[in-house]
């Protein structure tokens, strides 16, 4: 007999409804109560799977991050390869699989908001994990842009990237001046975004 599995586990269940509480509540503003009367588990479950609820916090952004990243890598190591020493390859990497991860109907967008939730509250066990864990990410791209812009000093490249990683958040938020035309459809808005995003930090890392 093939057993009949459940197409979302119990795990899952947790993480999407932590997820979709997060976006709403932020991360203090949200209880573990909350989390499993929305995922219709009891708390036995929460600290089975996670332990603690920064445990939860930290695998809600791992859920999507490692793929997301593992996606950049892949991308990076080939526009080094087919375009050597060449920026744009280099930026459509960093750029495309996160605002592909933005267009996701299945939780891209509650996970967009649980970004900018990070950015504005303080959670230094937060950004500890995320450094920890997807700081490599981040140096790999800047070696690869830094030989792309030799001209550039170490803390002019950082600064840069900075605002880079800032207007790439803005953009997969979607909450700019340019909107989505009626009758466009949101992948070909998305790939416009990118295509005007690569170009303008092109232009940045290069002045």
């Amino acid at each position: 007999m093939v057993a009949i599995t459940a197409p979302f586990s119990t795990k899952d269940r947790i993480l999407g409804a932590a997820e979709e509480l997060f976006a709403q509540f932020g991360f203090s503003g949200t209880s573990l109560r909350q989390v499993t009367s929305r995922a219709d588990v009891n708390i036995a479950a929460v600290n089975y799977h996670f332990g603690s609820k920064e445990n939860l916090v930290n695998e809600v952004f791992r859920r999507r991050m490692d793929e997301m990243s593992a996606q950049r890598l892949a991308r990076l190591h080939a526009a080094i390869q087919q375009h050597p020493r060449e920026l744009e390859p280099v930026l459509a990497a960093f750029v495309e699989p996160a605002l592909a991860l933005a267009q996701d109907r299945h939780g891209g967008g509650a996970f967009i908001r649980v970004i900018a939730r990070a950015y504005a509250e303080k959670n230094d066990s937060l950004r500890s994990f995320l450094s920890h864990q997807y700081g490599h990410v981040l140096r790999e791209f800047a070696k690869a842009i830094a030989g792309c812009v030799p001209a550039l000093s170490k803390e002019e490249l950082y600064w840069r990237l900075d605002f880079l990683s800032g207007a790439l958040t803005y953009a997969m938020a979607d909450f700019g001046m340019i909107k989505r035309p009626s009758g466009v459809a949101e992948a070909a808005h998305r790939e416009r975004a990118a295509r005007e995003l690569i170009r303008f930090a092109a232009a940045g890392l290069k002045a």
